[in-house]
């Protein structure tokens, strides 16, 4: 009788995990796959919330410009900041000097702002200048929960698997902001629907 009870409590349990996994987490045209030094990153983005945003990460994707670029921000408690492919790629034109002021050659995008979903761990957003209107090729990935970025910045994912590896990429000096001298990069990115 005890073992009949114990399996239904696992059954209840492995259905409210599974219903606590987003549905769009399954979709492989939207979900993102960077292979950092230690492993994978799966990010489900999501086109439901900023369409225009992920659409033009999709793009700089499949351009494959976001492999090799530096995460060149980093503030431990805080968050990992990448994606600057015009001054961030550490094999073809680095620039300590610039990275973080570049985006790519596509458009800056209008803000698409959420007020139904939070900046909190694993949330992946769109870094911008003090435009709101700004953002172009760098994101961030959330390490904790920053309430004050709630409806300022436009939220494009959430990391699936791989939240440990993040916990792992190189810290900044938090005097300098958050500056990573020799800063770990994201190896390559890929889109699940493409393969490897």
């Amino acid at each position: 009788m005890q073992l009949k009870k114990l399996a239904s409590f696992l059954v209840v349990l492995a259905g409210l995990v599974t219903a606590s996994v987003p549905a769009f987490a399954a979709d492989p045209q939207n979900t993102m796959i960077i292979t950092l030094k230690d492993g994978d990153v799966t990010i489900a983005l999501r086109p439901d919330l900023a369409p225009k945003h992920v659409a033009q990460i999709k793009k700089l994707v499949r351009q494959g410009a976001y492999d090799n670029v530096a995460f060149h921000r980093v503030i431990g408690g805080f968050m990992a900041q990448t994606g600057d492919v015009k001054f961030g790629n550490m094999k073809s034109g680095f620039n300590a000097e610039a990275v973080g002021t570049g985006g790519s050659d596509l458009p800056d995008l209008p803000a698409e702002f959420s007020t139904s979903e939070h900046y909190k761990r694993g949330v992946v957003g769109m870094a911008r200048s003090q435009d709101p209107n700004s953002a172009n090729s760098q994101f961030f990935i959330m390490f904790a929960p920053a309430p004050p970025l709630d409806g300022q910045y436009t939220i494009v994912g959430n990391v699936v698997t791989g939240m440990e590896l993040v916990d792992h990429i190189k810290k900044g000096d938090e005097a300098q902001n958050g500056t990573v001298s020799d800063p770990d990069r994201m190896i390559k990115v890929r889109i699940a629907a493409d393969g490897k």
